[in-house]
């Protein structure tokens, strides 16, 4: 029984694509994190009569990664034997290394990731700066030469059951951190599929977001760093505090859902929709 887990944001121009592509899986919940939307994505994933599907309805966005550390509470409340992720704007065809990443987990596989970056000789500047924090902590953790530049921060992974129970939530939502957490664990890390990054057909974005989303995972990587080295968490460099859109990111409300799962209480019932279920949709800023 696994689940895939769909963050989106404001994504009608490419949930049904991707949505497409997953209910083909051999899976049994397919589970939708809809954080800030205000276009037609709600609309379009109910149009689907399909019961695998469970969304997760937050009026207030939640932050960039915040999505996914959500929808993994969910599945582990579900006891599901393994999750996906899978971003809603992904809307390339990427079925069979999908499918890889499934069978990777079941024989045995705790985090298995997809190489985004395979043979590209040249990259613009950013793009390597970014990499070059990537390959620093996979380096710093004695993993570069199992997993090169791969990371859960880009591209469809999977984790196991074992990983879903025994990952910290900030190792789900700070994505680098769920390397140094598996490797503390002694969790299998495997790079199983490769899919160059225009292959997911995700849109491209401004240059101001292409910077912030630099900063967040430069900073990211630089937490790692900083767990790996037995130092306070920093995301300095130099004189620079690298965050991008790491404030952005609802702690408050990861932590108010993670509660509220236990209780099963009225803030849970006013986040989830399934499909034979007719729960209430509440803004989560007045729920709080």
């Amino acid at each position: 029984m696994f689940a895939t887990i769909i963050p989106a944001k404001n994504e009608e121009k490419s949930i049904l694509a991707t949505l497409t592509t997953i209910l083909r899986l051999p899976i049994s919940h397919i589970i939708l994190v809809l954080n800030g939307c205000t276009d037609r994505t709600f609309e379009l994933i109910r149009s689907i009569p399909d019961t695998r599907i469970h969304i997760l309805y937050f009026s207030d966005p939640l932050g960039i990664d915040i999505p996914r550390a959500i929808g993994a509470l969910y599945a582990r409340h579900l006891g599901v034997k393994g999750v996906l992720f899978v971003d809603g704007d992904m809307s390339g065809d990427i079925y069979e290394n999908l499918v890889k990443l499934l069978a990777s987990i079941e024989s045995g596989i705790d985090v298995a990731l997809t190489n985004c970056y395979p043979y590209i000789p040249h990259r613009q500047k950013l793009a390597n700066l970014v990499l070059k924090f990537r390959a620093k902590l996979n380096r710093e953790l004695d993993l570069f030469k199992s997993l090169g530049l791969a990371t859960p921060t880009h591209g469809p992974h999977a984790l196991s059951e074992r990983a879903l129970q025994s990952l910290p939530l900030e190792a789900v939502a700070i994505p680098p951190l769920t390397l140094y957490w598996a490797k503390k664990s002694n969790l299998t890390i495997k790079v199983v599929a490769s899919i160059p990054h225009q292959a997911l057909h995700s849109p491209r974005k401004h240059r101001r977001h292409a910077r912030l989303i630099a900063e967040t995972i430069i900073g990211d990587c630089l937490m790692g760093l900083s767990l790996v080295q037995n130092e306070p968490s920093s995301r300095s460099l130099g004189k620079h505090n690298l965050l991008g859109y790491h404030p952005e990111r609802r702690f408050d409300l990861l932590e108010y859902w993670e509660q509220s799962l236990k209780s099963q209480g009225m803030f849970y019932e006013q986040h989830i929709i399934i499909q034979e279920s007719s729960l209430t949709i509440s803004n989560s800023s007045e729920s709080r």
